[in-house]
């Protein structure tokens, strides 16, 4: 083999090599940011937005009567945003390319899905929004509750002025692409409504 063709062949597997450590880099000091989830948008109940609805009390007839509807059908959907906020406190880039995630009720999992979105937050106490996209059933999951119990719990997940409810708590795996090579965490970091991991 040509030496010029060795040479070449040498640098690219350090550049690649480089490139490859930076990356894992990234993922390490996203692992090493301070989460919390601060705050629930576009909570809707069986197609009914309760984002401001705290119990059954503060529904109009017309919306309790298509959530018992819907409930009586057998399906009790609900979808909402969780926006987890990410601090970054290394003194370099922290980074990931994904994120599966584990949403959790009163410690019972509730739903899991993937975020493959790249997320990039800058060192020293940068900050960024993750915006985690929720839905699931509420009728298969909590099959032993009852409808009032369905319901109250569907209304009490987004609390006063938009926060999490505290029954709540999401598990979150970042991972990394490294060439087309995905490289994730070992393990879940347990997130709360407040900064740090559990």
């Amino acid at each position: 083999m040509p030496m010029m063709r060795k040479t070449s062949l040498l640098f690219l597997s350090l550049l690649l090599l480089a490139t490859a450590c930076q990356q894992l880099k990234q993922m390490a000091n996203f692992t090493k940011c301070q989460f919390r989830m601060n705050s629930v948008q576009n909570t809707t109940l069986a197609g009914v937005n309760v984002q401001q609805i705290q119990s059954l009390s503060d529904l109009n007839l017309l919306q309790a009567g298509k959530l018992t509807a819907a409930y009586a059908s057998g399906s009790m959907p609900i979808t909402m945003t969780i926006n987890v906020d990410a601090q970054n406190p290394n003194d370099a880039t922290a980074a990931m390319n994904r994120m599966d995630w584990i949403l959790l009720i009163e410690g019972k999992e509730l739903v899991t899905g993937t975020l493959n979105e790249r997320v990039s937050i800058a060192p020293s106490g940068g900050t960024a929004v993750i915006p985690v996209r929720i839905s699931a059933d509420l009728r298969k999951i909590m099959a032993k509750n009852s409808t009032e119990e369905n319901i109250n719990l569907g209304l009490g997940l987004a609390g006063a002025n938009g926060r999490p409810s505290p029954k709540l708590s999401l598990k979150i795996k970042p991972s990394i692409m490294i060439g087309s090579l995905t490289v994730p965490y070992p393990g879940y970091i347990t997130l709360s409504t407040n900064f740090g991991a559990e």
